[in-house]
């Protein structure tokens, strides 16, 4: 079946701009996966992504996974509650454009409604300008949470460009 989908790039070129959400509780973490483990961005890509159509990386083996944590622009961060695993943000930096991107970013859906995406996606903007960048951008697509858009807007981000897809959905 063919769909059409939106999808929408935001950016955000100021932590001045941040609408930060604060930490929910003292019971929550944000940790920097070091070493890198791509085990745990494997198993968050695929529990968070088989909802929303997260597709392209399902066919990848286990060097291309290595490779791609491996990368030293890549930083991968864990959200925890106490010593369980919430969710995940993927931040590469480009440095020679002095920007960030967050190319994945999720919360485990046992933990929807705690406004957990909200805080993670703050933190994730909080540590990407602590890389002296000018920008940090995303992208989101009609097939990803339904307050995923919501959240990056309410966060400060900006829509800077949207297209309309068409794509298969089986």
């Amino acid at each position: 079946m063919i769909e059409r989908v939106s999808r929408n790039y935001l950016e955000i070129k100021s932590l001045s701009d941040l609408n930060e959400v604060t930490k929910p509780s003292h019971e929550y973490s944000i940790e920097l996966v070091k070493p890198t483990d791509f085990q745990l961005n494997k198993f968050f890509y695929k529990q968070i992504g088989k909802k929303y159509y997260w597709r392209d990386r399902l066919e990848w083996s286990d060097q291309t996974w290595i490779e791609y944590v491996s990368n030293k622009k890549l930083s991968t961060y864990i959200l925890k509650e106490k010593e369980e695993i919430v969710g995940y943000v993927e931040l590469i930096i480009h440095s020679s454009e002095k920007e960030a991107e967050i190319a994945y970013f999720g919360i485990l859906e046992n933990y929807f409604g705690k406004k957990l995406g909200g805080y993670l996606l703050s933190q994730a903007i909080k540590k990407s300008f602590e890389q002296n960048v000018k920008r940090v951008w995303l992208h989101t697509c009609s097939l990803d949470h339904k307050n995923a858009l919501q959240n990056y807007i309410s966060r400060g981000m900006a829509i800077f460009k949207s297209e309309i897809l068409k794509t298969k959905i089986a």
